[in-house]
């Protein structure tokens, strides 16, 4: 019974994400992308990924919000400003800063017109609005401190949008962007909208950390990839560049790599990918858990659920990234 349930929710996703297959075809699927673009590498590779696959997804904004790493909202909104030049996306998608702050520090600030995020915040409110046939689908790769705290400030919203989360070791504890803020999570848990957490389990083959590259590969599929653009843009480590593959090659000279062979996981891209195709990991409908003192609570009499994505098709989330990209 669980296992049919399981398919039934995967055939709604694929019908509602806008996954197309030989006999069906469905609109695009409408996305905020919300990001903390300048804490690593990853969240760049995502956002080239959604870019180029402009045929699947309609990308509405990228916002941005400001985790422990990377810097402020300023060094946040800057680095993904450089990905969407360097993409050609920049005049044609709009993009916002979000928290820099936590949810909790926040909340008490909404009824002010320039809280702490209100750009961003507003930004998916009135999307989500404008739905009507579909839900707005957000997929979330840092902290969810802007999702809860749009939630909260028009919680009508609730049931217009499909809340994506790169985040979470669940049943394990810990996870960077779960601990950026987790009243935030703990928000969204308790709320009705549609949430889904794309585990991350390092070390584990069953996360999005199993979804990795080589510093190897990276050379070999990325150089020279990518429209080229006009007016170079300074890289975050220097340099000048004109396409998004050479910068990506630039951002992976400038990290440490772990494991045999040494690699990098692309955590936030794979989270693109199975809004693309659900088919390229497991869906498993739970119970809504809760967190407290950094442990995951299970509440298997409690009627909320939300999805947990694990077991990535790495070979073919890698493949599909490197195919998307224009030469």
């Amino acid at each position: 019974m669980k296992h049919a349930f399981v398919k039934i929710i995967l055939l709604a996703l694929c019908m509602f994400s806008g996954f197309k297959s030989e006999a069906q075809k469905v609109k695009k699927i409408d996305v905020i992308f919300d990001t903390d673009a300048n804490n690593e590498l990853d969240d760049q590779q995502a956002m080239a990924y959604l870019f180029f696959n402009s045929s699947i997804f309609n990308t509405k904004a990228v916002t941005v919000n400001a985790t422990y790493n990377g810097g402020n909202i300023d060094d946040q909104y800057t680095e993904a400003e450089r990905i969407m030049k360097l993409c050609k996306v920049a005049t044609k998608i709009p993009l916002y800063k979000g928290a820099n702050k936590s949810f909790q520090e926040i909340e008490k600030d909404l009824s002010t017109t320039q809280f702490d995020g209100y750009a961003a915040v507003n930004c998916i409110i009135a999307e989500a609005k404008k739905q009507s046939r579909s839900k707005l689908v957000v997929i979330a790769v840092g902290k969810l401190t802007n999702i809860a705290l749009a939630l909260k400030k028009e919680p009508a919203i609730s049931n217009k949008i499909r809340v994506v989360w790169l985040g979470g070791n669940y049943p394990d504890p810990g996870e960077y962007n779960l601990e950026n803020d987790i009243p935030s999570m703990n928000y969204i848990l308790e709320s009705n909208v549609d949430f889904e957490m794309v585990t991350v389990h390092y070390g584990k083959s069953s996360g999005t950390d199993a979804v990795n590259v080589t510093k190897e590969d990276v050379l070999k599929h990325m150089k020279g990839v990518g429209p080229k653009i006009t007016t170079p843009v300074i890289g975050r480590h220097g340099g000048e560049f004109y396409r998004f593959g050479d910068y990506a090659v630039d951002l992976f000279e400038h990290v440490e790599y772990y494991g045999n062979p040494p690699s990098r996981a692309l955590f936030d891209m794979a989270a693109v990918a199975i809004v693309k195709n659900p088919g390229w990991a497991n869906a498993t409908v739970i119970a809504g858990p809760i967190m407290m003192d950094k442990k995951w609570v299970t509440r298997p009499d409690n009627k909320r659920k939300v999805i947990l994505w694990e077991y990535f098709d790495k070979a073919k989330i890698i493949n599909d990234f490197y195919a998307s990209m224009p030469h």
